[in-house]
């Protein structure tokens, strides 16, 4: 058999593909943006072929390389899902997870009955916050938030960073000649959360004023916004990652390459109290393992 890599470095690859940036990759593995670049470049050599192209200070994955990092995504995953399968084997109880409505409905509810099959003696609940950053609940075991990941005294760990970009259905998309010209969104209908923040950012990035955003329909809740951009009212600041099932489907398309980095991201929250808990423990794993396996 083929000589196997280094754990170390399978792992800086497959973060490194997730992230796209070395140093990204360096926060979450806890290492230096050196040691990560090293064991990028050892892989290289160990693999006989070329897996990153390097473009000045940037580097980003060849083909090949991208390849290579979804089997290496897969395994690990697989070998990490083998561990949760067998550590499940005694974990019983009651688990409340609070989660906002859209990464529970666009991607958790699609996921969860793996969790189920895993830990068949858990009894889960999902539950809905008042805000995307709430965690005041004393019933929720586990939160899933949507923010800046600021809380206090509680477990904190960051799940998956978000790009905005506009998003929409074909059959809307189909109603304007001049798009993929940003311009032409002056006579578009736009799809909001809450405020016009998300929007304004965006067209500022496209080089418009952020003011042109004031316009519009304003929805309380995120799948109202999806549910809009389905039916052809508008046009939504979409996150890229819990609209990815959608994406790929064909039943929302990006009609821009733009995307804007939120300043708010997805953060897993645990109570000091809930800490240690076997049930918080399982949960936390099967999360971080479908996340990697995305």
């Amino acid at each position: 058999m083929a000589r196997i890599p280094s754990t170390q470095a399978l792992r800086a690859l497959e973060s490194f593909a997730r992230h796209g940036t070395v140093w990204q990759a360096a926060d979450e593995l806890h290492l230096t943006r050196s040691a990560v670049s090293h064991q990028l470049r050892l892989l290289e050599r160990d693999l006989g072929f070329r897996l990153m192209n390097r473009i000045g200070t940037r580097a980003e994955l060849t083909p090949q390389g991208q390849a290579y990092a979804a089997d290496i995504r897969r395994a690990l995953s697989m070998i990490a899902g083998s561990a949760t399968r067998n550590a499940a084997r005694g974990v019983s109880g009651s688990l409340s997870v609070s989660c906002p409505p859209g990464f529970a409905s666009s991607w958790l509810c699609g996921k969860v009955g793996g969790f189920v099959e895993s830990f068949p003696d858990v009894m889960l609940s999902v539950q809905i916050p008042r805000r995307l950053d709430d965690v005041s609940n004393p019933d929720i075991d586990i939160f899933i938030t949507f923010g800046l990941g600021n809380q206090p005294d509680m477990e904190v760990e960051l799940l998956k960073e978000v790009d905005f970009t506009p998003l929409c259905s074909p059959a809307w998309l189909n109603r304007f000649e001049s798009i993929p010209d940003p311009g032409a969104l002056s006579a578009a209908t736009l799809l909001h959360l809450g405020d016009y923040e998300d929007w304004e950012g965006w067209f500022r990035l496209a080089g418009m004023p952020g003011e042109a955003a004031h316009r519009g329909l304003l929805f309380g809740d995120m799948n109202l916004v999806y549910a809009a951009a389905l039916g052809a009212q508008g046009i939504a600041m979409g996150d890229e990652f819990i609209c990815q099932d959608a994406i790929r489907a064909g039943h929302l398309v990006r009609p821009f390459d733009l995307s804007l980095r939120s300043a708010r991201s997805y953060f897993m929250v645990v109570p000091p109290e809930k800490q240690g808990n076997p049930t918080v423990a399982a949960f936390h794993d099967w999360l971080l393992d479908e996340l990697i396996g995305d």
